[in-house]
This record gives C-alpha cells, structure tokens and sequence, in this order.
C-alpha cells in the first residue's frame, strides 16, 4: 500500500533533494501535501523553493502550503551561510510554474490528520509546523501513525556544541513534539552524516542526466562545499525511511529537548535507559549508506 503522507519542510538543497526523492517514489508514497516552514532561509524563499522544485520534478498534484514564518517563542535563526541566500543556490531551477494553495499548513495537517487514516508527518525542518497543528487541535495526535523527523543529535550539535539546527531554530515547537504522544522516528546528526555527497556520488547523479540530475548535482557541490560537515544529506535520509526502514537501526529511547540556556535546542537521548522514563521516539543511530544512496538514484532517475 501507499503510505500516506504530508512533507512539512524549509528548502533548503537537502530538503530538495527530499522532496524529489518523495517525488520519484509515488508508487509507494502518497503524498498528501507539501507544507513549508522557515528555517534554512524565511517563509518567502522557502516557499518559493518549495515550489520551484515541484516545478522541476513535474510534481503538479500536490498542494502546497506556507506555514508559520517564525518560531513558536524565539526569533528566527536561518542558514543562508550554508544554503546562499535563497536557500537554493547553486544552480538554476526553472521559475515556478506551482502555485501556492490557499489556506496555512497548520490548518491542512489538521484537516489532512482527520481525513486520511494513517497519515505520516515527515518534517524535514524546524517543527513550528507540526507543533501549532498539535497545539491547535490536541486531537489529532492519536490519528497520525508516526511523525518521521530530521532533526536533533545524541552527540555533537552542528549550530552549537550542543544542538542541531532544527531542533535549536524552534526548540520550543520540539517539545510540543517530543510529548506530544504521536509515535516519533528521529533521525538526527548521528545518522544524517553517515551520508555524505561525495564527488563520486555527485557524478553518478549528474550522469542521470535530463533537467534533474546536473541541477542536484549542482546544488549539492554548492552545498557540499558550504556545510561545515561536508553537506551531508540530512533530509533525504527522513524520506528514505519512510521507504526502506529496513536499511536503518537504532533504538527506543525516552528524549527531552532543552529549551533554555547554553543548551537550548539538545535533544537529551537516555540512549542507556538511565533515567527509567518510557521511550518517546525511535532514535536511529545507523544506516546502509550505499544501499540509501542507490535508492536515492533510482529514485531522481524517476523524476521529470
């Protein structure tokens, strides 16, 4: 069956990248909706490259949704020294051709929650989204079958020594999540950056050909050459398991998100069930690194 699902995201290359992988998987994704958030760049470019990629990857069916323009308490963090200033730079994406659809993010994976049995949230930036959604409407927690998350770290940060950056842009709307009580897979810094867009690899996406092949390889060169880590593919890797779980591992662990302080945005991950407090989420810690990234070529070859 195809599994139903909304993709709340802030493009961002390796959101990009998600959002085509998603695309070239329709037969085993359904995807339900696209909602954007700030994060990597404001709300107006993150649209803007929401749509823009929809464009490039001919995926004109799906809605897509602007969401909340700035975190639950904080101001806005953004990453332009990573991504440029749009959020895309590094290539040229044809202009989009996508229209926004009326209405807020947060009110659609509300409706969408209620609507669709089963539906999945696969959040792939900040969590404002999904958190005003949980907030507004307490009731639709039990009616979404897992939210599959980008985001936090058991170790190292990549913003500060101790956060990664969605999770310390919006640490607040992290809460709401974690106790939320909706089944949660996180998948954080540990995992994300065991998949890194070697040169090799970007040549072998480039040898797709078509439009999508050269415009990811140059986003992720631009990226790559950018990120402090190598421009690993972070948000990809929240989509790919959705599709092939089987390639990850990890384990059940209790997750407290810290929202003041020098700390502010740690995900606190009882990996060694120390505090004796029930798991929250599902913490992935490794992945098949060559098998996601053949998925992720099978997958871009699709797109168009």
């Amino acid at each position: 069956m195809r599994r139903k699902v909304v993709i709340d995201c802030d493009p961002g290359q390796d959101d990009a990248v998600a959002l085509l992988l998603a695309f070239g998987e329709a037969e085993r994704l359904d995807l339900r909706a696209i909602t954007v958030v700030a994060g990597n760049v404001p709300l107006a470019w993150t649209t803007t490259n929401a749509r823009r990629v929809a464009t490039l990857g001919g995926c004109t069916d799906v809605p897509i949704y602007a969401g909340c323009g700035r975190p639950l308490v904080n101001p806005l963090v953004t990453a332009e020294h990573v991504h440029g200033d749009s959020g895309l730079d590094g290539a040229d994406l044809p202009p989009a051709t996508v229209d926004l659809s009326p209405g807020h993010a947060v009110d659609r994976i509300i409706e969408l929650a209620h609507a669709e049995d089963g539906l999945a949230l696969c959040a792939t930036g900040p969590l404002t989204n999904v958190a005003m959604a949980l907030v507004k409407d307490p009731s639709i927690a039990p009616k979404l079958s897992r939210i599959v998350l980008m985001g936090g770290a058991i170790g190292h940060g990549n913003v500060t020594p101790s956060a990664e950056f969605n999770i310390y842009v919006d640490p607040h709307a992290a809460r709401v999540v974690f106790e939320s009580g909706v089944p949660i897979v996180m998948l954080g810094l540990d995992v994300t950056e065991q998949v890194r867009p070697t040169a090799e690899r970007r040549a072998r996406i480039r040898e797709i050909g078509g439009e999508v092949g050269p415009i990811v390889a140059d986003l992720l060169s631009f990226y790559a050459e950018r990120a402090a880590d190598g421009g690993a593919l972070h948000d990809p890797v929240a989509v790919g398991y959705l599709l092939e779980p089987e390639l990850f591992t990890g384990r059940d662990c209790f997750v407290e998100i810290v929202t003041e302080g020098p700390c502010a945005g740690r995900t606190v991950v009882d990996w060694r069930g120390r505090t004796g407090r029930p798991p929250n989420a599902r913490v992935i810690d490794t992945v098949d690194d060559e098998a996601f990234f053949s998925l992720l070529v099978e997958s871009l070859a699709r797109v168009g």
